[in-house]
């Protein structure tokens, strides 16, 4: 492949730009769904395309083709070419990026199955009998399974010298029911709602999560939901874990420090960030004991790559040390305005029709020392919440608001009974500085987040979110 992106190089070396690059990619997916004891989705594509970047006079140009020829590579990339010496002439402040070293390298994500050597048959399997087992009651009116996998090969070349090849391996899934009766209805997901669990592993993630094991419980605490009491409105401590303290973490910390969208470049379609740049390094986000860490080095994050999009090599970093925000989620461009001398690494695109942009590092809470039943019997008056359900949050990553599939309430110590519709509320900086107990790394999950969308027109990466359950004092409950 890199014999066509030596051809953009050659052109874009002689445009007089200060900077370019291709990336030529080929992604298959698989996504397999049952549904009611039928197949409702089995879909197998294969993608093949590039997209060529150019910096010219400050102004950026961006142009993609799904016709890989030589022919095309010229064409599409005087285009680039064109449509930044245009962008150039309408700038403000030009752009220009960090410094980077060039490299030339080939990475593979390790997995020890691939998953498209095990046969559509064998996942079939494993969907419907996940599935069957979840409608042995009748009181569920739908159940549903998933399965997806993925292989993306990227070959990447820059006017700067870098030909890097990655190569990513994917797979996630998830199974749902929805119980209904009395005129209540609920529904009960594993191990994540909104598309199920991701991870950048095999076929060997899909047997660790045990769908089929799980279905019966699944299918249990639905029915359940159904006659439990509703959720009481009052201030308790809050006990979070699994998906939900992920998507906490994703929405009102890893948006929150997104470079870009708190300096307003994403501001009218998905809002900008209350986390200015004059809070940087010196604003208590949370309590001394939150340490939140982003990785692109991550084992299994579905953000982990080698070198992301602007041809920078992965790196590991604190986004808030000991409550204190300590970084933020850059690319080469916009790096400089904190003062940093060099990218984090977050550039990334969905696809190769898109230009990248500054997305979410794999983003993780730090466990603490507690171990959960002894952070349970500490609890005099809480609740514990698992799984989401909604959410909503301000422009600003300010004021939240979640609501999650189920709850327990937690009394004097014990852990008692089961409530329905549980949900919370709270402002990002007091909600993390409630944070007064985190679980050993013993309880430490990672968590996938498959269908995070950002900009216009909008792109689809995921991410993963790793954590330990968590409690934070004297939060408002509904």
């Amino acid at each position: 492949m890199f014999e066509f992106c030596e051809k953009a190089i050659d052109i874009l070396s002689g445009s007089g730009a200060e900077f370019g690059d291709i990336r030529v990619i080929e992604t298959r997916r698989q996504d397999l769904c049952v549904r009611n004891g039928e197949i409702s989705a089995a879909d197998d594509t294969l993608t093949l395309g590039f997209g060529v970047r150019v910096l010219k006079d400050g102004g950026w140009g961006f142009a993609s083709s799904s016709e890989l020829s030589l022919k095309e590579i010229e064409r599409v990339t005087k285009l680039a070419v064109e449509i930044a010496s245009a962008s150039s002439r309408l700038k403000k402040d030009g752009a220009r990026l960090s410094p980077e070293p060039a490299y030339v390298d080939r990475w593979q994500s390790p997995f020890i199955i691939d998953p498209f050597a095990v046969s559509v048959e064998e996942k079939l399997k494993t969907l419907f009998l996940a599935d069957s087992l979840m409608r042995k009651n009748k009181k569920i009116k739908s159940a549903s399974g998933s399965l997806s996998c993925r292989r993306k090969r990227q070959f990447h070349a820059t006017t700067e010298g870098s030909r890097i090849e990655q190569t990513f391996v994917t797979v996630g899934g998830g199974i749902e029911a929805s119980a209904s009766g009395g005129g209540e209805a609920q529904t009960r997901s594993y191990p994540s709602i909104h598309g199920g669990c991701s991870l950048q592993m095999g076929y060997e993630a899909i047997e660790a999560f045990r769908l089929a094991e799980n279905a019966e419980r699944v299918r249990e605490e639905a029915v359940a939901l159904l006659t439990a009491p509703e959720c009481p409105s009052e201030e308790m401590d809050l006990i979070i874990g699994g998906d939900q303290l992920a998507l906490q973490i994703h929405e009102s910390v890893g948006h929150a420090t997104e470079l870009d969208r708190v300096l307003g470049y994403e501001e009218s379609y998905a809002g900008s960030s209350f986390t200015t740049t004059e809070k940087y390094k010196n604003f208590r986000y949370g309590s001394p004991l939150v340490n939140l860490v982003a990785d692109a080095t991550l084992a299994g994050g579905t953000a982990t790559a080698a070198y992301d999009d602007d041809g920078v090599k992965a790196q590991r970093w604190h986004i808030v040390k000991n409550g204190i925000l300590s970084g933020y989620m850059t690319n080469r461009e916009f790096c400089h305005v904190i003062g940093d001398d060099r990218s984090k690494g977050c550039n990334r695109a969905d696809g190769f029709g898109s230009i990248p942009i500054t997305r979410i590092a794999n983003l993780s809470l730090m466990p603490g020392i507690w171990d959960y039943d002894e952070l349970i019997a500490d609890t005099k008056n809480g609740i514990i919440m698992d799984n989401n359900r909604a959410w909503s949050i301000d422009q600003k990553r300010l004021n939240f608001q979640f609501g999650c599939e189920m709850g327990w309430l937690v009394k004097n110590g014990k852990k008692t009974r089961l409530v329905r519709n549980p949900g919370y509320q709270g402002i990002t900086p007091q909600f993390w500085n409630s944070c007064d107990a985190i679980c050993s790394d013993k309880y430490w999950r990672l968590y996938g987040v498959v269908n995070c969308g950002k900009g216009q027109p909008t792109q689809i990466v995921g991410m993963c979110h790793g954590s330990s359950p968590a409690r934070f004092r004297k939060v408002k409950i509904r």
